[in-house]
């Protein structure tokens, strides 16, 4: 908008008085342009990177690398301890785009078929509701969303796409034995624009897994020139595919840090995160570009017990002292890292223990940028601007379901869980209860004493939310999975 003030008005100041033109010039000069425009907003999403790996959160260093760019960042802006996701990459990615819980969208579970999967048209991205209000929306990496005509990136608001429309083990499959008989497709690296099928680029094999982050980050640095340069703002989603298996750092890092796979691919995230960074500045576009760095899920690693597990490469994953990784219902698959800054607006070197939820983001987005928040449908995400900015000390949120799969494990209630079901890691025992376990995530983070007597009161207060979101899931049924476009939703 102040562009085009500025576009409008400067044509008419030769006509003026040269003292007025004079003090004319100087107020549009001295003018701050956030106060008028809309910010670019820049996300980081990492695959599978645990709440202990960065420096700001007591990794960094013992994780193998420094990572300067990413504390830098951090004391830049927001750090948030307590941010949430879901617990498995589909769900997480569909929470994110849709301010909504994954079960209701029907993508509650990492598809392992090859059938149709992903968001229905119905659903309402991030990336189409800031399309909406000028946006240009670039994506660049891993989708995790559909895989099939109307279900890809370009189809749900990007304006271009660069990635892979699936997960990253998909890479190793051509190098195993008996792949080339299965009949399962393998996996392709794609390119589209808005409006039209995406293409086919080259295969997702090994030799490429290592180079994908490299283009990616490239791709974004690109589009972000273009925006500026076009005067146009924007969205960048960098879905990174690190720290996913296998663990294969770019050939500038590998063997860098002297730690080993991890530390090397630790100094990779933070060098291109600072890459990001030092050209948001360079484009002289900082006070006003919000920049987020998070991930979709805690770290892989092995189930409880087990010591080792070679598929060609290391895995690793540290969630810091959280239990568990990814695929359970614990604080170690839900809490991830989370920055967040905008230096015209957020304090640098703030932070915060209060709990948020990546679904949170959709709203919160949508009153930084103007845009609209879906009124036919459910959305869970809570409006966080003003906690964001540091005009509200509480982020409004209390809790909320813990869901693994379709099956609701646990509800998570300010400082205590109440589990239901739990599961010791990604492939390790489930455990069903009569009566839900109680943690103190403050006295106990590992989630391994039961306080529910005298504890029961907490029932009391972290039950309501269940109730009123079984409510909700009986008023508005979920979408099937797997289901097919056209959808039109049902109400009871």
């Amino acid at each position: 908008m102040w562009k085009l003030i500025k576009k409008r008005f400067t044509r008419h100041i030769v006509s003026m008085p040269t003292h007025l033109a004079g003090i004319f010039l100087v107020m549009l000069i001295s003018t701050p342009s956030f106060s008028l425009e809309k910010p670019n907003i820049v996300m980081v999403f990492m695959d599978n990177f645990g709440w202990g790996e960065p420096g700001f959160n007591g990794g960094g260093i013992i994780r193998g690398a420094p990572t300067p760019e990413l504390d830098k960042l951090a004391d830049e802006g927001l750090r948030l301890t307590n941010f949430n996701v879901e617990v498995q990459c589909t769900p997480s990615r569909s929470s994110l785009m849709t301010g909504r819980y994954a079960v209701r969208s029907g993508n509650g579970t990492v598809p392992l078929g090859e059938g149709v999967y992903g968001l229905v048209q119905w659903e309402v991205t991030m990336a189409e509701m800031l399309s909406q209000v000028g946006y240009a929306t670039g994506m660049f990496g891993k989708w995790h969303l559909g895989r099939t005509p109307g279900r890809f990136p370009t189809d749900q608001g990007f304006d271009e796409w660069y990635g892979v429309p699936n997960s990253t083990d998909e890479s190793v499959y051509s190098s195993l034995d008996g792949f080339s008989e299965s009949g399962v497709k393998e996996a392709y690296v794609m390119a589209g624009q808005k409006g039209e099928v995406p293409k086919k680029v080259r295969p997702y094999r090994l030799d490429y897994r290592p180079l994908i982050d490299r283009d990616l980050t490239d791709r974004a640095i690109s589009f972000m020139k273009q925006q500026v340069q076009a005067q146009k703002t924007f969205f960048v989603y960098l879905p990174y595919t690190a720290t996913h298996f296998p663990t294969m750092p770019h050939p500038d890092f590998e063997g860098k840090s002297g730690k080993g796979l991890w530390g090397d691919i630790l100094m990779q995230v933070d060098s291109y995160v600072g890459e990001l960074l030092n050209s948001i500045n360079e484009l002289g576009i900082a006070d006003n570009t919000i920049f987020i760095f998070t991930a979709d899920n805690g770290p892989e690693a092995l189930s409880e017990g087990e010591t080792s597990m070679t598929v060609g490469t290391a895995m690793h994953g540290s969630a810091g002292p959280w239990r568990s990784t990814l695929f359970t219902g614990y604080e170690g698959a839900l809490r991830v890292p989370f920055v967040i800054r905008w230096p015209a607006k957020i304090k640098a070197g703030s932070e915060s223990d209060e709990i948020v939820h990546e679904m949170d983001l959709f709203p919160t987005l949508a009153q930084f940028a103007g845009g609209s928040v879906p009124a036919d449908r459910v959305i869970d995400g809570i409006d966080m601007s003003t906690f964001f900015v540091g005009q509200k000390e509480k982020s409004g949120r209390d809790g909320f379901i813990v869901y693994m799969g379709n099956d609701i494990f646990a509800v998570k209630w300010r400082d205590w869980k109440l589990h239901f079901k739990e599961q010791t890691g990604w492939n390790g025992t489930l455990r069903e209860y009569t009566m839900p376990r109680v943690y103190n995530l403050i006295n106990d983070p590992q989630e391994r004493d039961n306080v529910l007597f005298p504890n029961t009161w907490v029932t009391k207060a972290g039950l309501p939310q269940l109730e009123e979101h079984i409510v909700s899931l009986r008023k508005y049924p979920p979408i099937p999975t797997g289901q097919n476009d056209p959808y039109v939703p049902q109400s009871k």
